[in-house]
């Protein structure tokens, strides 16, 4: 699998939904949205990233969760994204000051 299909794949079980309802969801026609999101996640097919956006946002993931190198990066994104505005801030502010130049 690639790492999208894995982040895919484990973000469309831990919401409880299968293959086809995402795919649903995400806009895919019923005929094939079974087969297609099956693809994505064994990374045979890659979603376009409007496809993919789609997905996040019924998953309640940003796009950039899907594509991150490794699982550290992953976390950080999707717990950013989950931050109010104001705390995001704060926490590129501190980010910042530990960054190393």
């Amino acid at each position: 699998m690639s790492v999208l299909g894995d982040r895919l794949k484990e973000a469309r079980l831990k919401s409880g939904l299968s293959q086809e309802q995402l795919g649903l969801q995400a806009g895919l026609e019923v005929e094939s949205a079974s087969a297609r999101m099956n693809r994505y996640e064994r990374g045979t097919r890659v979603p376009g990233v409007e496809l993919m956006e789609r997905i996040g946002s019924v998953l309640g993931l940003p796009l950039t969760y899907f594509y991150a190198p490794n699982e550290d990066e992953a976390r950080l994104v999707v717990l950013f994204h989950r931050i109010q505005q104001d705390d995001k801030r704060k926490l590129l502010q501190f980010a910042e000051e530990l960054a190393v130049p």
